[in-house]
């Protein structure tokens, strides 16, 4: 075909479609809503106010939440058979909004500011590199995704929603820390380093489950259900006394199993990630 030459949408004069599927974008629009609301609080929040923690709370939890929804987008579009470009470009944007901006601006705003009293600029590099590499990061899963015709069952890097949802909890953790009136010391410098370091993750060639074909079969996962819920129950109930403390221990578990993931027996890998092979193995017996 010639350069410049008409493709066959534009010779026929129909305007290309889009296809534009209305749960999983919902669920993408409210990882964004949440993304911005995040912003809002943080902007709100005045040191010299009494009310300093609840708004900081308030904006971690909205950052949180924003997690959940882009957790559930991904497999709503999927069970449904609803996975589109759209819906791959639309979430990107919206995690750059919500994992990105908010927590470097969260985290510059609140301890990056304090911790670089004499060089804030050097707070606000940390925080600019941390959003960079989760742009680059973002930009790489579309490309890759898109020759590849999907996300896959693996991301490379470490995914930009863990890498918010690990700086949103340890600033959890570091306000009921400042809360009961303990030490920092040089405990203070640890967020910064621990930034950097998920920067160069997010952009670095370790691979992470994604999770994407968690066996849901009630057969499999009666029991896992019954503890999950029973769980969940826990965490609700007493989040205040356990969610400072929980969700950093997740999400660090998360990032430490991308180096242990390649040295694990292959059979308990399958165990942890439960990968669905029954349809394989069924066509197989077939």
């Amino acid at each position: 075909m010639a350069a410049g030459a008409p493709s066959n949408a534009e010779s026929s004069g129909e305007t290309p479609k889009v296809r534009i599927y209305l749960l999983p974008n919902l669920l993408t629009a409210g990882n964004l809503f949440c993304g911005f609301l995040a912003l809002t609080k943080i902007v709100e929040a005045d040191l010299n106010n009494p009310n300093f923690h609840h708004v900081i709370r308030t904006a971690l939890l909205f950052i949180l939440l924003a997690c959940i929804c882009d957790l559930l987008d991904g497999r709503v579009a999927r069970m449904g058979g609803c996975e589109s470009p759209f819906g791959r470009e639309f979430d990107s944007l919206a995690d750059l909004i919500s994992f990105g901006v908010a927590p470097a601006f969260l985290v510059q705003r609140i301890v990056l500011k304090d911790v670089f009293v004499k060089y804030p600029e050097v707070g606000w590099a940390i925080a600019s590199i941390y959003l960079i590499c989760g742009a680059l990061r973002l930009a790489r899963f579309n490309c890759l995704a898109a020759q590849a015709g999907g996300g896959g069952k693996e991301f490379l890097g470490f995914p930009i929603p863990a890498a918010a949802g690990l700086v949103a909890s340890l600033t959890l953790f570091l306000l009921w820390w400042d809360e009961k009136d303990f030490a920092t010391g040089h405990w203070r410098y640890l967020l910064p380093v621990i930034m950097l370091f998920l920067s160069v993750m997010m952009v670095s060639e370790v691979k992470y489950p994604a999770f994407k074909s968690i066996d849901w079969h009630t057969k499999r996962t009666f029991t896992k259900m019954v503890v999950t819920i029973l769980m969940i129950g826990a965490v609700i109930i007493l989040r205040k006394l356990i969610l400072p403390f929980v969700l950093p221990v997740i999400f660090t578990a998360y990032l430490l199993y991308g180096f242990i993931r390649p040295r694990m027996p292959g059979r308990i890998r399958h165990e942890i990630e439960e990968e669905d092979d029954d349809e394989e193995d069924s066509e197989a017996e077939a």
